[in-house]
């Protein structure tokens, strides 16, 4: 039986997410090329895999005792092409990216071309997920490096068979419309009677903020959730409330009428690459590895701190 490899990932994630659509998404298909990756995969075992029932497709026996054997198939089959990879030495093939918006527009781009400039026969693919989901991103096999951002009060999650490498830290400072009259430097506690525009609770940013603010001994009134950087600072800078912002957030967007603010307190985050444990012997994952962290460092030691009023 000749499997087909995509197709049957396809179908591993349909037991995990239940739908044709959930599973286009995640993997950055068209649902109906997802559908055609199952049909393919069902002419391969000789036997139907999804049954329809009412308006939803669900597993057949057959598809549930594949989907049984898929994951430890899926390792091996990786397993097995990365042994390749090492044996050979050179840095070559494709590496799968998984990155969000402002790590997009600031490292991630650079860093594939400074990686594919030294590397001709390295191919970088990039797929554009979850901040918050990218431990499980790469655990699943759907990325072999994924940028994060590890918070002191809501870290990366941490899982068996998964290395998280800090590439960066950065400071926050508070951005305030310019037309406010604040002075350069403020406490969090300075900005306790504020309105706030911030992400969810449930978000590991929102949980930081909330966080940082609970040390100051208060509570942020959030008075618009918003997860968005960009059209969060656009808020902003319409007067419409305040918010923490970082040097990688403003390279994503920086409207007029932003004011940025010096912390006197310390808040930080860490920009941080997930893998799989032991892929640093892959050669093209240790190349671009070491490729983002040369850029990500050249790109922190020449921007001037978003803490400098003087900048607004």
């Amino acid at each position: 039986m000749d499997m087909p490899w995509p197709a049957l990932r396809s179908l591993h994630e349909f037991a995990r997410l239940g739908t044709i659509a959930a599973v286009a998404e995640a993997r950055g298909y068209t649902p109906g090329a997802v559908s055609q990756q199952l049909a393919t995969l069902e002419r391969a075992v000789g036997q139907p895999l999804l049954d329809r029932v009412g308006r939803r497709l669900q597993l057949t026996d057959a598809g549930v005792v594949l989907v049984e054997h898929a994951e430890r198939i899926l390792r091996s089959e990786d397993a097995a092409r990365h042994a390749l990879e090492a044996v050979v030495g050179e840095v070559a093939g494709t590496i799968r990216l998984a990155t969000f918006a402002s790590s997009a527009a600031t490292l991630l781009a650079p860093s594939i071309v400074a990686a594919t400039a030294r590397h001709p026969r390295l191919t970088a693919l990039t797929i554009e997920v979850d901040v918050d989901a990218v431990t499980h991103v790469v655990e699943r096999g759907d990325a072999d490096l994924a940028f994060g951002l590890d918070y002191p009060d809501a870290p990366v999650p941490r899982a068996p068979g998964i290395d998280v490498l800090r590439v960066a830290t950065e400071r926050f400072g508070l951005a305030v419309p310019h037309a406010w009259r604040m002075p350069g430097a403020v406490s969090l506690a300075d900005a306790a009677e504020l309105d706030w525009i911030l992400p969810p609770a449930d978000t590991n940013y929102g949980r930081a903020v909330r966080a940082a603010c609970r040390r100051a001994a208060f509570e942020p009134r959030v008075t618009h959730s918003v997860t968005d950087t960009a059209v969060s600072l656009a808020m902003v800078a319409q007067g419409l409330g305040i918010t923490l912002v970082t040097d990688m957030m403003l390279a994503l967007a920086r409207p007029a009428g932003l004011r940025i603010l010096r912390l006197r307190e310390e808040v930080r985050r860490d920009v941080v690459l997930v893998r799989r444990r032991g892929d640093d012997a892959r050669p093209a994952v240790a190349a671009m590895t070491a490729v983002i962290k040369e850029v990500v460092g050249a790109a922190v030691a020449r921007t001037p701190a978003t803490l400098d009023s003087r900048r607004s």
